[in-house]
């Protein structure tokens, strides 16, 4: 099973693999930065303190040996090169109650790897669907990413940004509110030019 990863500067990716990465790379630009949905991103972004690993996992169980090799690089990096890691797997757990099941196995493999307090994973998926809501509502794209993405995220990073934030606590209806504005129409359009990956 192979990764290929790309910071900055970029290692050599295959075609399939840098095209993944753009992808990506334009959703992060235009809908996480580009609507604040994330105020904490834009830093990390610009300073190109993002790892993007893309997974040929095609199983859970190969999915969960990537994470596993990227939780124990992001522990040993340097902070100023790789502060958080986008572990895209394109060819597992499309289907996002399978995905959704799997966020269980990766809490388990920080803790497994005596990483509890340390890291913590966040969870995008194309699919992505709140508790609750119809798989149209426009809530649910908060979560969205092009192709099924685990976030590998410091929590002393988290911490810090949550701090420089004070009003962190209001991102979620903040967003709510932006993306109701924006309408499925408006996301669409937002990501069409570039070529993205096609959402419900």
């Amino acid at each position: 099973m192979k990764t290929v990863s790309s910071t900055a500067p970029s290692t050599h990716t295959t075609p399939f693999s840098g095209e993944v990465i753009a992808h990506t790379k334009l959703w992060l630009e235009r809908a996480v930065i580009g609507l604040n949905l994330c105020p904490f991103a834009k830093a990390v972004f610009i300073k190109d303190q993002i790892r993007y690993v893309v997974s040929t996992a095609q199983s859970p169980e190969e999915l969960l040996a990537d994470l596993m090799a990227e939780l124990e690089f992001l522990q040993r990096a340097d902070p100023e090169a790789v502060d958080t890691t986008l572990l895209i797997h394109p060819d597992a757990l499309r289907d996002f109650l399978d995905y959704n099941d799997f966020l269980d196995v990766a809490d388990a493999a920080v803790d497994d790897l005596g990483l509890e307090g340390e890291i913590q994973v966040a969870s995008f998926h194309p699919e992505y669907q709140f508790a609750g809501s119809d798989i149209d509502d426009i809530s649910n794209y908060t979560n969205r990413a092009p192709y099924p993405t685990l976030h590998l995220l410091r929590e002393i990073s988290v911490e810090r940004a949550v701090d420089a934030f004070p009003d962190a606590a209001d991102i979620f209806d903040k967003n709510m509110r932006t993306l109701e504005q924006l309408g499925l129409d408006g996301w669409r359009k937002l990501l069409r030019e570039g070529g993205e990956q096609k959402q419900s």
